[in-house]
């Protein structure tokens, strides 16, 4: 099936990915670092680096959150701690979970 052109997003989806993409921009800037140096510190494209100033909502999570923390932009108002107790909060959930809701950990035997 091929990648749609263009993704249907939300007017605050929209926004929230601009707003990101400008204090990005403005952080690198404070910061002195051009656009090369924070693509290599990041182990990402300078193309890659460009789209998530402009606000490209097809970047990758993980790349745009790299981004942001080594630019010191702060995503989410938590500590080490309280994400290290949300993980603690999660496994133990997961534990409850009946069996068949949890992955199989089984090899794959995909010899023919």
């Amino acid at each position: 099936m091929a990648k749609p052109e263009i993704r249907p997003l939300s007017h605050y989806s929209r926004e929230a990915v601009t707003l990101l993409g400008q204090l990005v921009r403005s952080a690198r800037i404070e910061r002195k670092l051009s656009l090369t140096e924070l693509a290599e510190r990041a182990a990402i494209s300078r193309g890659l680096a460009q789209r998530i100033e402009r606000g490209d909502p097809g970047c990758s999570v993980g790349a745009v959150f790299e981004v942001a923390a080594l630019l010191g932009i702060k995503l989410f108002d938590a500590t080490p701690s309280t994400l290290a107790a949300n993980s603690q909060i999660v496994q133990q959930t997961l534990a409850l979970l009946p069996k068949a809701a949890r992955a199989t950990k089984k090899p794959v035997n995909d010899d023919f």
